[in-house]
């Protein structure tokens, strides 16, 4: 193998520029010529493929989002769209190729290697931390921290304004991301999809907290929650109890950018360092992840095939802390 390409695919994580540096300093380590691609599968179809030495990653290890940028791909749905981008790897000379993203890039992978030989190895590149054959995905734990400042952030204006947040964060239809920041930001409640949202018992719990003296509180709220986002669950509880000035904040995509954490750069690296190596080794439709504090590699279907949740001790934890 003397030509891999690199690219980031799906939505942004912080930490995937860290894992194309790796990637990239990888390869030319071990005598390889990197290619990146810029906008996912879309600029792989349109050849937008450009040579990285190792100065074009030099600096970006702190920064987010990602160089190569991403982009959502219908084409590559179609097997008229991959033969497309089979043919551009294969007209450069380009053997393998280091996805970075979750797990439709995952997907996308595998059929690109079925279909036309592709040797791909993926890189789980997500902050909802829902893939499945890893511990932890890039970007999660940026993520993580930024949810939970803006909790402690906005648990000072509820305490001043003895006011009731819905503070909703993102996470698809994994709670994983939610669960966490409310444990860490100390959240009265929880409300993920995971489990079935009861709104007469939330309201039975604030109201349990008032009477124990609590003056504000702060419920997180999982995007793909089954009582509908926090504005919903908001006007819900607003409709069946005396909380009627309540607020309402959505996180959003504040927490995709900025730069990564100490833990996604260094798992980023390792994890890039071994995708590339697993290529050098003959591997395909596999993906590195992190089990415990070992780097490991698993078959790329794991990702959709075994998700990522979280333990369901967590649910006791939030609720006794929060009494």
């Amino acid at each position: 193998m003397k030509r891999i390409g690199v690219l980031t695919s799906g939505g942004d994580s912080p930490g995937m520029n860290a894992a194309v540096r790796a990637v990239v300093r990888t390869g030319i380590y071990h005598g390889l010529e990197v290619f990146g691609i810029e906008r996912g599968y879309q600029g792989l179809i349109e050849g937008k493929i450009a040579l990285l030495p190792a100065r074009s990653v030099g600096g970006i290890i702190n920064r987010g989002g990602t160089i190569l940028r991403s982009a959502r791909c219908k084409a590559f749905y179609e097997a008229e769209g991959r033969a497309a981008a089979a043919k551009q790897l294969e007209e450069r000379g380009i053997e393998g190729l280091v996805v970075i993203g979750g797990d439709g890039s995952y997907q996308g992978a595998q059929k690109l290697y079925d279909e036309h030989g592709i040797r791909c190895v993926g890189l789980p590149g997500t902050i909802d931390n829902d893939i499945g054959g890893t511990d932890f995905t890039i970007g999660y734990d940026t993520a993580l921290n930024i949810a939970m400042e803006a909790v402690d952030r906005i648990r000072d204006t509820a305490q001043s304004h003895d006011r009731l947040f819905f503070i909703e964060v993102m996470g698809r239809h994994s709670g994983y991301l939610a669960m966490m920041t409310g444990i860490a930001g100390g959240a009265e409640e929880i409300l993920v999809p995971e489990t079935p949202t009861d709104i007469q018992k939330l309201i039975d719990h604030l109201v349990k907290g008032r009477e124990k003296g609590k003056t504000s509180s702060i419920v997180v709220v999982a995007e793909g929650d089954d009582a509908g986002h926090a504005i919903d669950v908001a006007a819900r509880v607003s409709e069946l109890s005396d909380f009627k000035d309540s607020r309402v904040v959505v996180i959003g995509h504040l927490q995709r950018g900025g730069s990564p954490t100490a833990f996604d750069r260094i798992l980023a690296s390792r994890l890039g360092l071994r995708a590339v190596e697993a290529l050098l080794e003959g591997e395909t439709g596999k993906m590195a992840g992190i089990s415990g504090n070992n780097v490991v590699l698993r078959p790329l279907s794991e990702a959709w095939e075994c998700r990522t949740q979280f333990d369901p001790s967590f649910l006791r934890v939030a609720h006794v802390l929060s009494t």
